[in-house]
């Protein structure tokens, strides 16, 4: 009796068409001599090559990836140079004839000061030949990180700009950090109360670098109102951060 039995052995996904799906083995003693038919698996000619769209979204997330980190020292570079100019961080429009920040703009550049946004825009930076102070001077990030985190915060508002889902923000979503201003205020009231004086708030050492208490959770910069002889605190700002630590101040703000 004739036995065709299917091999076992499978053949690469590169065989040619003729072979591949092809595996016969004949007992020719057993047959008369008489070879049967190849016996053709229904799977010939599939699997000859990897499929071309997947070749292609892999080259296609390379070179994207490698242009993002290419361009990424290109664009840093040049937002650099823009953000010098006050106007370059208003100069996007929420709609038409509306410009971004364009009430945080004015009040920086009031005269007199409205707030304490105001008293930094009306200070000069005798460091450097253009001693206007800038935007980016407090939002500029004092170390590689917060510069980074600058960035970082740049590209995610111009993307949703971009496709049209930004909006005035109504606060910083990413407060500066204490370092932020340390570049100009290390310290507060250097000098010592007079022994006949009642020391001020920063002048009592407790109250002064260490305060453990972030600079801008008591000093809103870019909120109207406030007292400008006290340097536009607001008065339930303030008590809030003092209750942390002093429980009569907050049943000053219960009260």
């Amino acid at each position: 009796r004739c036995r065709t039995h299917a091999a076992p052995r499978r053949k690469p996904l590169h065989a040619t068409a003729a072979g591949a799906g092809t595996a016969i083995a004949t007992d020719v003693s057993k047959c008369g001599g008489v070879v049967p038919q190849e016996v053709k698996s229904p799977h010939v000619g599939q699997g000859k090559a990897r499929r071309p769209w997947a070749r292609r979204e892999g080259w296609a997330l390379v070179l994207t990836a490698g242009f993002a980190l290419g361009s990424a020292p290109l664009g840093w570079a040049v937002t650099d140079h823009l953000e010098q100019d006050n106007d370059f961080c208003v100069a996007c429009h929420l709609e038409p004839g509306v410009r971004l920040h364009a009430g945080v703009r004015r009040d920086f550049a009031a005269a007199p000061p409205a707030s304490l946004g105001g008293v930094h825009g009306a200070a000069r930076v005798e460091t450097r030949e253009d001693t206007a102070f800038r935007c980016i001077d407090c939002h500029g990030g004092a170390s590689p990180v917060g510069r980074a985190r600058v960035k970082a915060l740049a590209a995610k508002d111009a993307f949703w700009y971009v496709l049209g889902h930004f909006e005035e923000p109504d606060g910083m979503r990413w407060p500066l950090w204490d370092e932020d201003c340390a570049k100009c205020h290390a310290r507060f009231d250097e000098a010592a109360a007079a022994p006949w004086q009642s020391p001020r708030f920063h002048q009592l050492p407790v109250h002064n670098a260490a305060l453990g208490v972030r600079c801008v959770e008591c000093h809103s910069v870019h909120e109207i109102g406030g007292k400008p002889q006290a340097f536009f605190l607001h008065a339930g700002s303030v008590r809030a951060q003092c209750a942390r630590c002093h429980s009569e101040f907050a049943d000053l703000e219960e009260g």
